[in-house]
């Protein structure tokens, strides 16, 4: 398999130059995959014909392939991404009237078996590289006109997979994104969320460049964690909120915890006020989720008067909000990504949508 240029920061795009080539190519290549977003070699005008047919013979330019796209009621666009060794994956664009926000995979299927949601379902296959990665925002941005120079967009890394157990390469892929020499987000637009993997948090918070964290609480108290995401049983509650304390926060920043609400299991008033003793003390604000239904969930979506009571007796004490579902009839909502495809999306029930089948760019 060819090595690909999407992925690569400058100095490893310098390696990749035919001998002879002046340093400044590297540059030139630089721009125009992540600045410029090139999607494919013929799209790299800024360099001669002759090198481009040179690199395309021994470099692939690494976007993913658009195997199948659902377009939502809402606005919401799911795609189905194929990647080079035929793996597919999920990429979410959500629209909203001040800002557009992509959610991105970092594995392909997930190793963290939490019983709400569907891509726990799929195992782990694979981590996904940095490219594929940063491959599905630019591809994601180039879709849908997002520039983030000109109006707010966010990535969240919160598809299909556990982001910090392929940590090396969200972290290269943040600096891509960063980089404002490239694609020109800001640390303040990217999130990443986790189960909680304790020892990956503390890497994380040491690196240089990094997206701000959310983690993925779903629980009130330990056993009842311990039922809904088994990974507690070896990432201890306490063990999590004591590293969420000592996690060194920016000046700017807030940690984010993400609740999904189960009917009769996680949503009564005593599960708010134990999740109001667990996180007062922290700088951070909690979102709630009601949970998105999808095929083998063995749990119901709360109602949503249930949802209210618990957002205001957590609102008393912490910023807390409610996250409105995107994309439910396309299965494009928090939890539902487990590549489904037209035929599997409508016999679980979700409208088909818009398809569109069309083949990797250069």
């Amino acid at each position: 398999m060819k090595p690909a240029l999407i992925g690569r920061e400058l100095p490893e795009i310098q390696e990749l130059l035919p001998p002879g080539e002046p340093a400044f190519r590297a540059r030139q290549l630089y721009t125009a995959a992540y600045k410029n977003r090139a999607s494919g070699w013929d799209a790299v005008t800024t360099v001669s014909r002759d090198l481009r047919a040179r690199m395309a013979g021994q470099v692939a330019f690494g976007w993913p392939g658009v195997a199948q796209e659902f377009a939502s009621a809402d606005g919401t666009h799911r795609y189905l991404l194929e990647l080079d060794d035929g793996r597919t994956v999920e990429t979410v664009f959500m629209p909203e009237e001040r800002r557009d926000t992509l959610c991105i995979s970092t594995q392909v299927g997930c190793p963290v078996d939490c019983k709400f949601c569907l891509t726990a379902l799929m195992g782990l296959e694979r981590n996904l590289t940095a490219g594929e990665i940063v491959g599905q925002v630019l591809l994601g941005a180039v879709r849908h006109n997002l520039d983030p120079r000109s109006r707010q967009m966010n990535v969240v890394m919160m598809g299909q997979g556990e982001p910090l157990l392929n940590l090396d390469n969200v972290l290269k892929a943040t600096r891509i994104l960063c980089d404002e020499r490239g694609v020109g987000m800001s640390e303040r637009r990217i999130t990443v969320s986790t189960s909680g993997i304790v020892n990956r948090m503390e890497a994380l918070g040491r690196a240089a460049v990094r997206p701000k964290l959310a983690i993925s609480l779903n629980a009130s108290h330990e056993e009842q964690r311990r039922e809904l995401m088994p990974i507690t049983k070896k990432w201890h509650l306490r063990d999590l909120l004591a590293a969420c304390r000592a996690y060194p926060l920016r000046a700017w920043e807030r940690l984010t915890f993400e609740y999904v609400l189960l009917d009769g299991v996680n949503d009564t008033d005593a599960d708010a006020a134990r999740v109001v003793s667990l996180l007062g003390q922290l700088r951070c604000k909690v979102n709630l989720i009601a949970l998105n239904p999808g095929p083998g969930i063995p749990f119901g979506t709360p109602a949503p008067d249930r949802v209210d009571s618990f957002q205001r007796i957590v609102q008393r004490v912490l910023p807390c909000f409610v996250r409105k579902p995107r994309g439910r009839d396309i299965y494009a909502a928090c939890g539902q990504l487990k590549r489904m495809a037209d035929a599997d999306v409508t016999a679980a029930g979700g409208a088909p949508g818009l398809v569109a089948i069309t083949h990797p760019p250069g």
